[in-house]
């Protein structure tokens, strides 16, 4: 079973936007609220390591990376625009109450 840990609360996430967190483990974590659902990406984008939580929040859920525009599917961490190739790494979250909890790194591509 997963280890979660608590990084926010549910309310310190505006919808829309992004929250930078960091795992016990000093893992940059990038929690988001897109349409009242709250998900966690690598706060590193995989094209030159700049924090996605700078960056911006598009349609259906893609996150783009401020420095060069690279954009990632929240979900999965697909690259769905470049100048990245690698996708971007997503972690489990669970509710409890108020609080966000981040567990581990779910497999690349894999749906939340």
């Amino acid at each position: 079973m997963a280890e979660f840990e608590a990084l926010a609360k549910v309310d310190d996430i505006p919808e829309g936007g992004m929250w930078p967190a960091r795992k016990r483990t000093g893992e940059p974590i990038c929690l988001f609220k897109v349409d009242g659902r709250i998900g966690a990406v690598l706060d590193r984008c995989t094209h030159a390591e700049f924090a996605m939580s700078d960056g911006a929040l598009h349609g259906g859920c893609e996150i783009e990376c401020v420095w060069h525009g690279a954009r990632f599917d929240c979900h999965t961490g697909r690259v769905t625009k470049g100048p990245a190739d690698e996708p971007l790494p997503v972690f489990d979250v669970k509710i409890e109450g108020d609080t966000v909890l981040v567990g581990r790194q779910r497999p690349l591509g894999a749906p939340r």
